[in-house]
């Protein structure tokens, strides 16, 4: 149920009239009261009087002038305006920065008296209350003070929400006309006239939505305050006495009449020339005016929308900037913010074309792109994008639109995120090489059901893995042993497999939040579990199952690209107040997280990717040092790829963003695919933008990581032949190797069942996997035994031939 507001006190015409008195007794040279403004009734005065002077001493006097609402700013590195924020489109300019044309056409219109009098013009008062109270007519006569108190408190009422007080200040009735007199007067007392005539100009309504002489200026007449001239000043000056009645825009007609009106106040009252004012009433309105809308709120950002909007959510969801949701908005939408970003418009620019070259925006598919672009040792968001065209309401999506913001989690941008697919990998080898495990350490490839014994999670309480898992590869080829260094640019998926079960996967689960790794849901600990971090701890986090965004991604792998220096992505550089004052905004906190020769070793393998491994088809111009890694999630939902240079990190994802639909037997653009992986187009994206946003930039190489980290140190392999396979595995266990076994038994001359030799043998790199193969229990056969076979098999050969000659009989026979 509403609140309702107490009936207002009624006052009669005497009543009214014995205030005028009052005034008339009271008022000094220049109209201004004592201090306290307590208005004593006179000695002798009337009953009439006293009741009146009753009354108005119960009206209140105080009144504290805020700032009025003024309109935010977006501005992108470069400086140029990207977006503007308001509640009332307003921005306060100080009074110098007015033009005189437009201080004398108010003033003319609207107070010609205004120099003379103490904040109330007791004459017109005295017309207008006689007139009200005995005709039921409307008449003003308030003063520009008085015009200010009504603007303010209209303004203070918006602010707090409050409709019923906005319609109580703009009511026409003597109670209103009697309370703003009394604060009209108390205003005088604390404000110079100039100061009251900037405020004034600054915070009246000058449109349906344009407030203050400088918003004015610009959308009627594309220039600012301190240009306009006398026709465009009195235009403006009329529109106050009736926003909607007399906007140029809207009713020209109306406007022209009205402006008409100013301009003979101006030359009257001697402000302009009588060829001035000639001059300017032969004007039509329509040929004066030079409508330039403000580009408002992050529709107005074009190309970089999303950026814009990722910019809003920082500021409206951080209590940084408000302890309330409230205080936040009105923060954004009424406090004048100049808000500085980091977008680079160049890179956005080509980010917009190169995804839309890929995909689209309203292809047939309904597929989605998106990219992130991040500067490594920094944190800062360099471009944002993705295949649509942003609207600001939910409700206004339609094909090839969409308010949500791919690039980003759900508080962000309303995204739930994309499964990382084999990009998480990075993350598995980041662990390895923390655990002291070399690139070049030898892990089985074999497709093996591993059993839940086999997983390790420190951070879970009774940890335990139901049942076996086992993935296989996309191409379903790769067996055997293979160096981690080349499963890694093959992103091979059984061997990662096989390098998470020598891991710790909660430490798996770290490395991946150390390097930046970031969840875009957040997920309760125990379905599926996860570490306090809201990273997923189970096997088939190698192969990225967990959703997550292109913006975490991008800004996880420059954590590489740095060297191992983790930054928070940050979209804002600075926020100055209207009164100039800068706020504290969100850093970037670059912050060591991992050791350099960690992440020296991953990007050494991560290049090999690019080389010689999946994606060949991204390796940049002219040879162009970089490093990265593919990513496709199960069934072809989900594609990526990510990758960097020391000077930026960029992921692209491509998938559908409302559902997870398989990317198979698909036509893309007019093209028909059987497959899509990471490699097919999110690759090629990804070198198209990086090739131009780097042109003319040095071509910077990465440290190489020691030869411990690629090859690690060499060690012997204890020798286990004719043991049984459980002594031999805690032997090669003991000795700091991991232990598969090979399920096709070999000849051998140590007895059936145990084993009969191990690959690798001999020597080998210190934590690799040794695969045991065990004996058939079938003797090995030797070269000499094999030639005296063969010498036995060419005599019966040959008595074979001498038998089967003419003449001879049956040999059995004979025998």
């Amino acid at each position: 149920m509403s609140a309702t507001r107490p009936a207002a006190r009624q006052v009669t015409v005497l009543q009214a009239l014995g205030l005028l008195v009052t005034f008339v007794l009271l008022a000094g040279v220049g109209g201004l009261l004592t201090a306290g403004l307590v208005l004593p009734a006179a000695a002798g005065a009337s009953a009439m009087t006293n009741t009146a002077t009753k009354l108005f001493d119960e009206l209140p006097t105080e009144l504290e002038p805020g700032e009025p609402s003024q309109a935010s700013h977006i501005y992108a590195a470069n400086g140029k305006l990207l977006a503007t924020f308001y509640a009332e489109n307003r921005t306060v300019v100080d009074l110098d920065e007015i033009s005189m044309a437009m201080q004398n056409a108010v003033i003319a219109i609207e107070d010609k008296r205004f120099f003379a009098h103490g904040g109330v013009d007791v004459e017109g008062m005295a017309r207008a209350l006689v007139l009200n109270a005995t005709t039921g007519s409307k008449q003003g006569a308030s003063t520009l003070t008085q015009q200010y108190v009504k603007n303010v408190l209209i303004e203070e009422a918006n602010r707090q929400g409050d409709k019923l007080g906005v319609a109580a200040a703009r009511e026409g009735t003597n109670e209103r006309k009697l309370r703003e007199a009394k604060l009209a007067i108390a205003i005088e007392d604390r404000m110079s006239k100039l100061e009251i005539l900037e405020a004034y100009l600054n915070i009246a309504q000058f449109g349906v939505s344009v407030y203050g002489v400088e918003a004015a200026a610009s959308y009627y007449f594309g220039t600012s305050a301190a240009e306009l001239t006398p026709v465009q000043a009195a235009t403006i000056a009329g529109i106050t006495k009736a926003p909607a009645k007399y906007d140029p825009e809207r009713n020209p007609e109306n406007a022209e009449a009205r402006r008409n009106i100013v301009l003979r106040e101006m030359y009257t009252q001697g402000y302009i020339t009588k060829a001035e004012y000639d001059e300017a009433r032969a004007l039509k309105i329509a040929d004066t005016l030079k409508i330039t809308p403000t580009k408002r709120n992050c529709e107005a950002a074009g190309g970089a929308a999303y950026f814009c909007d990722y910019v809003t959510k920082v500021i409206l969801s951080n209590e940084a900037f408000g302890t309330t949701q409230s205080e936040r908005d009105d923060l954004l939408y009424r406090g004048g913010l100049e808000i500085h970003t980091t977008i680079d418009l160049d890179l956005q620019k080509i980010a917009n074309k190169e995804l839309r070259n890929t995909i689209p925006t309203k292809d047939a598919s309904g597929l989605g792109t998106a990219m992130s672009v991040v500067e490594p040792g920094t944190g800062k968001i360099l471009a944002m994008a993705q295949n649509r065209t942003y609207v600001a309401d939910p409700e206004a999506v339609g094909p090839g639109k969409t308010s949500i913001n791919y690039n980003t989690d759900q508080k962000h941008g309303g995204s739930r995120g994309f499964q990382a697919g084999s990009t998480f990998k990075a993350f598995t080898l980041t662990e390895w090489l923390r655990e002291g495990k070399p690139l070049n350490a030898s892990v089985s490839a074999t497709k093996t059901m591993w059993p839940g014994s086999t997983w390790r999670a420190s951070c879970i309480d009774n940890y335990r893995y139901v049942g076996e898992y086992g993935p296989g590869n996309s191409d379903g080829r790769a067996s055997g042993q293979t160096s981690v260094l080349r499963a890694t640019a093959f992103s091979v998926n059984t061997a990662f497999v096989a390098m998470e079960g020598q891991l710790d996967l909660c430490g798996v689960a770290d490395s991946a939040y150390l390097a930046g790794f970031r969840p875009s849901l957040a997920l309760e600990r125990d379905d599926p579990p996860s570490d306090d971090n809201g990273v997923e701890v189970t096997p088939s986090m190698t192969l990225g199952t967990q959703n997550t965004s292109p913006l975490a991604m991008a800004n996880a792998y420059a954590t590489f690209a740095s060297g191992g220096t983790y930054c928070d992505p940050v979209a804002i550089t600075q926020i100055l107040t209207a009164s100039g004052e800068e706020l504290p905004v969100p850093q970037a906190n670059c912050r060591t997280t991992l050791d350099a020769e960690v992440a020296h070793g991953v990007t050494y393998a991560l290049q090999k990717v690019l080389t010689e491994g999946g994606a060949t088809r991204a390796r940049l111009a002219g040879g162009r040092v970089a490093a990265g890694k593919t990513g496709t999630a199960q069934l072809n939902r989900h594609t990526w790829f990510i990758g960097y240079t020391p000077q930026l990190a960029t992921a692209v994802w491509i998938g559908n963003p409302d559902r997870d639909t398989s990317m198979q037997y698909i036509r893309i653009n007019g093209v028909p695919y059987s497959y899509v992986y990471g490699s097919t187009l999110a690759a090629p994206t990804w070198k198209r933008f990086m090739d131009q946003a780097l042109e003319g930039k040095p071509n910077v190489a990465f440290p190489d990581p020691t030869t411990k980290t690629i090859h690690g140190e060499r060690v012997p392999v204890p020798w286990v032949g004719g043991r049984s396979v459980a002594d031999a595995t805690k032997i090669l266990n003991e000795a700091g190797f991991s232990v598969v076994v090979n399920p096709a038994q070999v000849p051998s001359s140590y007895p059936r069942g145990t084993v009969a030799n191990t690959n690798p043998s001999g020597t080998t790199t210190a934590g690799s996997t040794i695969t045991l193969n065990i004996s058939s229990g079938e003797p090995v056969r030797t070269d000499n035994e094999d030639d005296r076979d063969d010498e036995k098999d060419k005599k019966k050969d040959k008595k074979k031939e001498r038998r089967s000659r003419p003449g001879r009989g049956n040999a059995d026979t004979d025998d």
